[in-house]
């Protein structure tokens, strides 16, 4: 599923404003759900071709978020996630986005999945989400924030449900007795591990030390805020496509 590319330049924006970078538009909406909660606006960035060449998820999530970063001029954030199935010794996990091959669909990849998990029993279908959240001020910044969050469940023998994306309707959450994908987006938002991931972040931003917006000297407070005419620095941000983030 990809996100909504955008061509030229960001129109201005006031208030609270955060490049994320993903082509995700599962990704992108439930972000955008989270945040938009903190009274933060999301621009979404798209790169076009960005090779994921990381071996952990908090590799490929560096990768994008310095892309965006060196891109905009702006902070940036990106999300790395995917399924860890412990009887498939940890896959799909990094490679969940194309499990079934390079351009694949969501169903594509479920239907694998549950094709690797046929003859598995429910004991050891064990499997859980896993967000990597990175947040850079600039592209050559040394210390990035990292958020993780974690999602517990096991796969389930058939898809049910019909919201969420990627492998909700066969990742069974036990607190509530029903796939991902049966879950109203809110509660989602607040079991899932990429709410998790982004309540982490928020944290780790709130315990910042308060200084001027000088990307150069220490993380800014808060770093995603414009100018009131809108016209902060390096808004000329472009947006691209591609497959996936």
């Amino acid at each position: 599923m990809n996100a909504p590319g955008m061509n030229g330049h960001v129109p201005a924006a006031h208030g609270r404003t955060l490049v994320v970078a993903t082509g995700n538009a599962g990704k992108l909406h439930e972000i955008t759900e989270v945040l938009g909660a903190l009274g933060i606006a999301v621009v979404p960035f798209v790169p076009e071709g960005l090779a994921e060449t990381g071996r952990s998820f908090v590799e490929n999530a560096l990768i994008k978020a310095r892309h965006a970063a060196l891109e905009t001029g702006r902070p940036a954030l990106a999300d790395d996630s995917g399924l860890e199935v412990d009887a498939l010794q940890g896959a799909p996990g990094i490679y969940s986005a194309r499990y079934a091959g390079e351009g694949a669909s969501d169903g594509d990849n479920v239907a694998r999945l549950l094709t690797e998990m046929a003859d598995v029993p429910d004991e050891r279908r064990s499997a859980r989400f896993h967000c990597l959240l990175a947040y850079l001020r600039h592209p050559e910044d040394p210390i990035p924030l990292i958020a993780h969050g974690v999602w517990e469940g096991r796969v389930l023998h058939a898809s049910t449900g019909a919201h969420g994306f990627g492998y909700d309707p066969v990742f069974y959450v036990p607190s509530h007795g029903c796939s991902a994908a049966e879950l109203a987006p809110a509660v989602k938002n607040r079991l899932s591990h990429r709410g998790q991931a982004l309540r982490q972040l928020r944290r780790l931003w709130d315990g910042l030390p308060k200084t001027d917006n000088d990307i150069g000297h220490g993380h800014p407070s808060p770093p995603w805020i414009l100018s009131p005419s809108g016209e902060g620095p390096g808004w000329g941000v472009k947006k691209r496509v591609f497959n996936r983030a």
